[in-house]
């Protein structure tokens, strides 16, 4: 349990870090984390749904595939909640970076 709370831990600083720089890869390996429980993440859609919209605004079609497909599973409150949260992220991102 240890072991799977740190691999969920190192994948969530590093993956950030580089989410923070602009990097979409890093939002799509973020969703998938968030959607399917990879390395230990709980499973959250709002998080996973927040990341791949990170991504596809990036152009990445990944992200933008598995957005639509998570999007069957939400409600239309929690596709919001997941919308202003990528909102913030990039509102906090570019504040950093000015």
């Amino acid at each position: 349990m240890a072991n799977s709370f740190r691999n969920a831990q190192f994948l969530l600083e590093t993956r950030l870090a580089d989410a923070a720089q602009g990097n979409p890869d890093a939002c799509f390996e973020l969703g998938v984390a968030y959607s399917s429980g990879m390395d230990g993440v709980d499973v959250d859609l709002v998080q996973a749904h927040k990341w791949f919209n990170l991504g596809a605004m990036s152009g990445d079609e990944r992200s933008q595939q598995c957005r639509a497909d998570i999007s069957f599973e939400m409600t239309a409150r929690e596709i919001a909640e997941a919308q202003r949260q990528a909102r913030a992220w990039l509102m906090e991102t570019t504040r950093r970076a000015a």
